[in-house]
């Protein structure tokens, strides 16, 4: 690749939104855009540390970082994120839609993570942040894209997206096994790949790339058999770092992309290939 083409992953100028930016992967997805030029605008529902946040990203890149609390299920707090980010910049130029619920149960409720056990309440809210959240994101601050002639929207799938989760990983060194993985986060992070199918379809004629990148899990603390049992299972042996998934966050968000639409982007240390 020649020095020209590198200019392809500038994103100087550039108007970008990050769902669920507090989270371990959204915090990285901001300060990688940041790094390559764009001004980010986090979003998330913690109005005090979205702003702190937004004043790191200022301080270390000094893009014009701007944080504002928003909710993904709810039409009108988004319909309030795009105000305030039209006035600022006038523009949205990429969308990453990373806001999303995964199972999290403690000792005392993990019986309930069994397929029969689980709570049809719980499925639906994961549904409605993880599935719903998206459509309505994409609808609300997508089309400004549409209307501007351009974007890249980039929709945070999963491997679970792609394959089933293996139960096994889950099971404790003697044999026993209290937490079992559910079938809402796999379920809607397959959606979310349609979803993403569908608008590049929709929207191709109009300039917006519509596309999804899926990880593979993250080292964040799990229980050392759990990690140990899932770098058995990677070509690469060993978990993700938060950090692995910026390249591929820029290249998709960047016009080093620019004929790629409909795409799901795998980055999981080759997990789904076996």
């Amino acid at each position: 690749m020649s020095g020209s083409d590198l200019g392809s992953f500038d994103l100087t100028g550039k108007v970008a939104i990050v769902t669920g930016a507090l989270g371990l992967l959204g915090k990285e997805h901001c300060r990688g855009l940041a790094q390559a030029g764009a001004r980010v605008v986090a979003t998330d529902l913690d109005a005090p540390g979205l702003a702190r946040f937004a004043a790191v990203l200022r301080d270390e890149h000094g893009q014009g970082a701007l944080g504002v609390a928003a909710d993904v299920t709810h039409e009108r707090s988004l319909d309030e994120l795009r105000t305030v980010v039209l006035e600022r910049f006038e523009r949205i130029d990429v969308l990453v839609n990373n806001a999303a619920i995964d199972d999290k149960f403690t000792s005392g409720d993990a019986a309930q993570s069994r397929f029969e056990e689980y709570p049809i309440e719980r499925f639906r809210r994961a549904l409605d942040v993880n599935v719903t959240g998206v459509f309505a994101c994409c609808q609300r601050l997508g089309s400004v894209m549409a209307e501007l002639g351009g974007g890249s929207i980039i929709n945070v799938a999963s491997t679970y997206g792609m394959v089933a989760p293996n139960q096994d990983l889950y099971r404790a060194p003697d044999g026993s096994q209290s937490f079992y993985k559910g079938a809402a986060y796999p379920a809607s992070k397959a959606a979310v790949l349609q979803l993403t199918r569908y608008l590049a379809a929709y929207w191709g004629g109009r300039g917006v790339r519509v596309n999804a990148l899926s990880p593979g899990g993250v080292d964040n603390g799990q229980a050392p058999h759990f990690r140990a049992r899932y770098a058995e299972r990677t070509p690469l042996g060993r978990m993700a770092r938060a950090t692995d998934y910026v390249g591929a966050l820029v290249f998709l968000a960047s016009d080093a992309s620019a004929y790629m639409t409909g795409a799901n982007l795998v980055v999981d240390g080759g997990f789904t290939i076996w």
